[in-house]
C-alpha cells in the first residue's frame, strides 16, 4: 500500500514537472516574438542585401509559431469540406505563402516599437488567447494571439489586430470566392497571385 502511494506521488510530481517544463501560451508567444526581434535587430542582417536572409529566418520562426493547417481550416470554415485532400494541402501551402507575402514586409518595417504582453486568457483546456499591445509614438495597437495546444507546445491559429480577426477577415473573402467558383479555380487564382 505504502509503495503504491509513493509510486503515485512520484508519478504526480513527474507529471507536474513536465507541465512546468512545457511553456504556456504567454511564454510561447513571448519567446517567438523575441526571436523575431532578435532577427530584426541583428546587425549582420541589416540592409537590402540581407533582406532575403531576414525573410528566410522570419519564415522559419513563423513555421514554429503558427499552425497553418488549423489556420487554413478555420479560415475556410464549413467550405473546407468542399476541397478534396490534395486541394486542402495545396490551400494550406498557398495560404501560408500569401500570408507571408502580405505580412513579412510589415514585420520588416519594425522600428523598435515597444511590445507589451498583458495577459493570457484560457479559453478551454487546449485553447488560450494571449493579449498584447504594440506601442508606437502615436498609437497603441492591440494584438491578440489565439493558440491551440499542440503536444508540448502552443501554436497560433488566429491573430486579432485592432479587433479584426485574420481568420474571419480571410474567411469572408474566400467564402465569397467559393460561392461562385470551384475550389480548383480558387487555388488557380491563389497561384496566380503568387507569381
Amino acid at each position: 500500500m505504502k509503495r503504491t502511494i509513493t509510486t503515485g506521488l512520484l508519478l504526480a510530481l513527474v507529471g507536474l514537472a513536465a507541465l512546468a517544463w512545457a511553456a504556456g501560451p504567454l511564454a510561447t508567444v513571448q519567446a517567438r516574438v523575441q526571436e523575431v526581434l532578435t532577427v530584426l535587430n541583428d546587425p549582420a542582417l541589416q540592409g537590402e542585401d540581407a533582406k532575403p536572409a531576414r525573410r528566410d529566418r522570419l519564415r522559419q520562426i513563423a513555421g514554429r509559431m503558427f499552425d497553418f493547417g488549423t489556420l487554413a481550416r478555420f479560415t475556410l470554415g464549413s467550405k473546407w469540406r468542399k476541397l478534396n485532400s490534395a486541394q486542402q494541402q495545396e490551400f494550406i501551402q498557398l495560404y501560408r505563402q500569401l500570408l507571408e507575402r502580405a505580412y513579412l514586409d510589415k514585420i520588416l518595417a519594425y522600428t523598435n516599437e515597444r511590445i507589451v504582453f498583458e495577459k493570457e486568457i484560457p479559453a478551454a483546456a487546449d485553447r488560450a488567447e494571449v493579449q498584447s499591445t504594440v506601442v508606437t509614438a502615436t498609437a497603441r495597437i492591440p494584438i491578440h494571439y489565439r493558440l491551440l495546444a499542440a503536444g508540448d507546445t502552443w501554436l497560433v491559429y488566429d491573430v486579432v489586430i485592432e479587433g479584426v480577426s485574420l481568420v474571419r477577415n480571410y474567411r469572408s473573402q474566400f467564402n465569397s470566392i467559393l460561392a461562385t467558383q470551384s475550389p480548383a479555380r480558387m487555388l488557380q487564382e491563389m497561384r496566380q497571385k503568387l507569381i
